[in-house]
């Protein structure tokens, strides 16, 4: 129709305009943009047509042009509240959190009932570590809007940043009393309860995370004509396919249920990153380790690594393996040890940051200069780290550690250095999972809010006997744990 209406008279810029609209929802993209500039050429002051082609602009991350295009929606109507909801959202994509803030608080200014505006400033908030000012924002959100799922949900993550986990349980309750589809609830729910050490109801709600998007897509969305098996139906005499879903450190963490899964008469293949085969193959329980990509042979059950702690039921008092489970063989120890020469005083492993894909390594990571000036010098230092970062490589090659990232093949490499350390010292890396199966001794330095399977309020991990944990406090800051692991290492060493 609207079609029609243009061959009778293709000078009307709201025609253009609604049927933009329709072909964003059909996702034709560019064609949407082209009627909304015609819209625009008809009608230069067109305040919705630069907004709505704003919207388009950023469902294709064209984040620049985005911004543009609100900021002319906004020139044309002063008061476009659409217009500065989303340009905080690009804002907040492109990282500029204080100018994102300002657009949604310009949104509340000219309307303080606007919940949504409460809400995204909330989450903007969050990401400033503002988070008791977030969380007053999210209430209000909710009272200006009762039934508003997303804020109970964005709610109950600053609580549970903040550790307080009852209150948080309550904001996941409601959001799934509100929406009861509501995936991520749960699987927030679930973290929750992980943390606070209710591992035996943890794990059964972890089965949400298939239902999140990014998880599926990061464990390649297998499909697999194979039975999931969690527990339930005899292995004996079954091949059984454990298989890694995640990152590094969850399959080092988990891949000790393959003893278990062995116990129970089945022959266990174990796929996993091709950079971890070397490392766990002769892992006990394993028959056949495979690498990730490469043909699998027949079987007939299978199950991901992270849903073993389920099968098993595992509580906190039924942690399997925690001493040593993995080990290095004697030709890479020997090959490291020559490398690494005659050790002359107590010889220390570091770990500064980790991978920048993980979305909370903003908490987690810190700079190399920082980590040496609270370290005292009567140490030899070793640098664990495959990846440097370019902030910290003029730092590493100054700072008289000893540094072999090129060198470090596979987690085999970085195995044979852990065990020829007399202590290592890191962030919440896959190298931290590494030494506590290796059974080496590690202290790990963690964000106030940490990841679920290092729980609160303990220094002792249930999952790594060897592992001491050295935790930030409500300043978020890593001085006083750096200074706290300087006087250690001088009453353990010296």
């Amino acid at each position: 129709m609207l079609t029609e209406a243009l061959s009778i008279d293709n000078t009307n810029a709201s025609v253009y305009n609604n049927r933009g609209n329709v072909l964003k929802e059909l996702n034709r993209a560019e064609e949407a943009l082209e009627n909304y500039d015609k819209a625009i050429a008809l009608r230069k002051d067109y305040a919705q047509a630069y907004s709505n082609r704003g919207n388009v602009l950023k469902q294709l991350n064209l984040l620049e042009e985005a911004l543009a295009s609100y900021d002319k929606a906004i020139e044309f109507k002063p008061d476009y509240l659409d217009a500065y909801s989303n340009r905080g959202l690009v804002l907040k994509e492109l990282e500029n959190l204080e100018e994102s803030l300002a657009s949604f608080e310009k949104a509340i200014d000219f309307d303080p009932k606007y919940a949504e505006a409460y809400s995204n400033s909330g989450n903007v908030l969050v990401h400033l570590n503002r988070f008791e000012e977030a969380l007053s924002n999210y209430d209000k959100a909710i009272e200006l809007k009762p039934e508003y799922a997303q804020a109970y949900s964005n709610r109950g993550l600053v609580l549970q940043s903040l550790n307080r986990i009852n209150e948080a349980l309550e904001s996941y309750d409601k959001v799934i009393h509100l929406k009861p589809d509501y995936a991520e609830a749960y699987f927030n729910k679930t973290l929750a309860l992980l943390v606070s050490g209710d591992l035996q109801n943890g794990f059964k709600g972890y089965e949400y995370r298939w239902e999140i998007e990014s998880i599926k897509k990061n464990a390649g969305e297998k499909l697999f004509t194979q039975p999931l098996w969690l527990g339930n139906e005899t292995l004996a005499n079954i091949t059984i396919l454990l298989w890694s879903e995640q990152g590094l450190g969850d399959t080092i963490q988990f891949c000790r249920y393959a003893r278990l899964v062995k116990g129970l008469g089945a022959r266990v293949l174990l796929e996993v990153p091709e950079n971890l085969v070397s490392l766990i193959d002769g892992l006990e329980g394993v028959d056949e380790c495979l690498s990730q990509g490469s043909p699998l042979p027949e079987f007939d059950f299978q199950c991901p690594l992270m849903s073993l702690p389920l099968a098993f039921k595992t509580q906190l008092n039924s942690i399997p393996s925690l001493g040593p489970y993995l080990k290095c063989n004697a030709e890479k120890r020997q090959l490291w040890s020559q490398r690494l020469g005659q050790k002359s005083k107590p010889r220390i492993g570091l770990v500064w940051n980790g991978s920048t894909r993980n979305k909370n390594d903003h908490n987690r990571s810190l700079r190399l200069q920082q980590f040496l000036e609270c370290l005292p010098s009567c140490f030899e230092y070793v640098s664990l780290q495959k990846e440097v970062r370019e902030e910290d490589k003029n730092t590493l090659r100054d700072g008289g550690i000893k540094n072999y990232g090129e060198q470090l093949a596979d987690f085999i490499d970085t195995a044979a250095l852990c065990e020829l350390v007399d202590l290592i010292i890191s962030v919440d890396t896959s190298v931290a999972h590494l030494a506590g199966a290796l059974g080496k001794k590690t202290w790990v330095l963690l964000p106030f809010s940490p990841d679920w399977r290092w729980l609160l309020d303990r220094n002792d991990s249930p999952w790594y006997e060897s592992i001491t944990l050295y935790r930030q406090r409500h300043d978020r800051e890593y001085g006083s744990v750096l200074a706290c692991i300087s006087n250690d290492l001088i009453k353990c060493f010296l």
